[in-house]
């Protein structure tokens, strides 16, 4: 198993217009911040995008960027079912 891979998915949703996307690993939630982030300036947000690539660097566990997604997600006011 992949030591990025988080212990529970994050289903998010991805538009505002009712498309949802899993994110079940650090590697995807970067992704989404860096590409796909509804908000391009935020303190959570900027902490989310660093702590995914601690994670992904071996300096942090991925619980970690699980969590600093929700933060970020919360902060840029994005539906989130936490699974």
């Amino acid at each position: 198993m992949d030591p990025k891979r988080w212990s529970k998915p994050i289903t998010y949703e991805e538009d505002g217009r009712g498309g949802y996307r899993t994110i079940t690993s650090t590697g995807e939630a970067a992704r989404v911040l860096l590409n796909k982030w509804p908000i391009a300036n935020g303190r959570q947000y900027r902490r989310a995008r660093q702590v995914c690539l601690d994670v992904l660097e071996g300096k942090r566990m991925p619980s970690e960027a699980r969590k600093a997604f929700l933060d970020a997600a919360k902060e840029a006011d994005v539906f989130v079912r936490d699974q």
